[in-house]
């Protein structure tokens, strides 16, 4: 029996290519949805009132509403299923450093110090390239791991089966 080259990484921590590349797939996801919602607020709001809505962007209310999103996105999705969504698209998980399920209270430690690891230049990322486990600073502030984790199906058990 062969083993098929993605799942020879099965339970190894996650690189730097792979979490960058998810990331950057929840913020076009979590922004598009944000702006969606955004949207139909407005619609919603004129439906009932009669006046058009609008967003003021200068005065930071909408920034604020834009960071309670990221917040809300990133620790629910952690804290329910050790992945968002493109986590997922990359086969990678969120656990705890002794490969257990990551718990809530841990996922939303993560997403509270997620932001920080952006100060400095991004200088609380640099764990994920010169550490052996690839943790940044929320990794490290909440316990967490990065990893391989694909789902993986006996033959025949699939959709064509």
């Amino acid at each position: 029996m062969t083993v098929q080259p993605a799942l020879r990484y099965q339970g190894h921590y996650a690189g730097a290519v792979s979490r960058l590349a998810s990331f950057v797939i929840d913020i076009v996801v979590s922004a598009g949805i944000f702006c969606v919602a955004l949207a139909a607020i407005s619609y919603g709001a004129q439906v009932i009132t009669g006046n058009l809505v609008g967003w003021n962007h200068s005065t930071g209310v909408v920034a604020g509403l834009f960071a309670a999103w990221e917040l809300a996105y990133f620790g629910f999705s952690w804290a329910t299923n050790g992945r968002t969504l493109g986590m997922a698209v990359f086969g990678i998980r969120v656990v705890r450093t002794d490969g257990a399920v990551l718990e809530p209270r841990h996922a939303t430690v993560r997403a509270l110090v997620f932001p920080f690891s952006f100060l400095f230049c991004g200088l609380g990322f640099l764990g994920i390239l010169v550490q052996r486990e690839h943790r940044a600073l929320h990794d490290l502030a909440a316990g967490s791991a990065v990893i391989y984790a694909w789902t993986v199906r006996a033959p025949g058990s699939g959709p064509e089966a």
